[in-house]
């Protein structure tokens, strides 16, 4: 259970630097969202793939192969867009804040698909959590390029973020914790890549890949190889070890590090609508959490896979 919770909380770590490296990535790379995801979908897919010619064989059945697809849509397709969309329109802080949302959406995913009860210290959590991000949506700018302020289209896509991977995480453990690691990733990867052809091929004549800065491609290559292809490893090495709760508390740490990383920089600071904004809602995750129901994770055993596992 130790290498779930190394895993997940290196990955959160990943993803909280990846909020202010994806920063200058929608703002000064001059790439669409879509194509962006082509490029981390096809690399981090070949990765994976490579990867798998030097791995333990497994056989995946045909109707294991269309769910491990819908996991793709899931956990990587809509997640990943949705995100690139999102850090366009929201500062790195404000994205951090809401992103503590998903262990609470996460657990009443559980509450629908495993039969976890929803207690009333959960029901104050999300009034409260919600009541945090209602206050950033009032406080928000409802005009500008996104660059240095939150606008009300860059929480819309926060939300349907945190939400499309509350049900990757909360429905998706059982098939993911049947294959390796490195089986179900370049399943996922491959039909995530594939889908998102349609949408990126009319974006490619628009896109000038010359004029990307030179630093911002360094960045790109942060996003790809470590934001997708290693965290996207231990996402699901977190999966098949631990309840998907869990997995999502991990979330915890991408605010703390993102956060730190941007003030840092100067890409962000805090103002009293962010200090009141993120005490309602680490408040509502507290209470979510504290709930006696959360606490209750059942022994489970995960029957170990033949590859090498960090």
């Amino acid at each position: 259970m130790a290498v779930g919770h190394l895993a997940c909380a290196g990955a959160y770590i990943i993803f909280g630097i990846n909020v202010v490296v994806c920063r200058d990535i929608a703002t000064d790379g001059g790439l669409e969202p879509i194509v962006l995801f082509s490029m981390r979908a096809l690399v981090a897919g070949a990765l994976f793939w490579l990867v798998s010619l030097f791995a333990p064989k497994e056989q995946v059945p045909a109707k294991d192969i269309l769910r491990l697809a819908g996991a793709g849509v899931l956990g990587l397709f809509m997640p990943q867009l949705t995100f690139l969309h999102a850090i366009a329109h929201t500062t790195p802080v404000d994205l951090s804040v809401m992103s503590t949302t998903t262990p609470i959406f996460t657990m009443f995913v559980a509450a629908i698909f495993l039969r976890e009860p929803i207690t009333w210290k959960k029901v104050l959590g999300v009034v409260l959590s919600f009541g945090g991000i209602l206050w950033l949506i009032l406080q928000s700018t409802f005009g500008g390029s996104g660059a240095s302020e939150t606008e009300p289209v860059g929480i819309m896509y926060c939300f349907a973020n945190y939400i499309v991977f509350a049900l990757y995480l909360g429905t998706c453990r059982p098939l993911i914790a049947r294959y390796s690691v490195v089986t179900s990733m370049k399943w996922m990867f491959l039909f995530s890549f594939l889908l998102s052809l349609p949408f990126s091929i009319p974006h490619l004549p628009q896109s000038d890949f010359g004029a990307v800065p030179a630093t911002v491609w360094w960045e790109i290559g942060f996003m790809i190889f470590f934001s997708t292809f290693i965290a996207y490893y231990l996402i699901p090495v977190g999966q098949q070890r631990i309840r998907p709760t869990l997995v999502s508390m991990y979330g915890y740490l991408q605010p703390i590090i993102a956060i730190a990383v941007a003030i840092w920089t100067g890409m962000d600071r805090l103002t009293f609508t962010k200090i009141v904004a993120a005490l309602l809602v680490f408040t509502g995750v507290w209470v979510v959490n504290q709930s006696r129901a959360a606490a209750v994770i059942p022994q489970e055993t995960t029957k170990e896979k033949g590859i090498s596992e960090k």
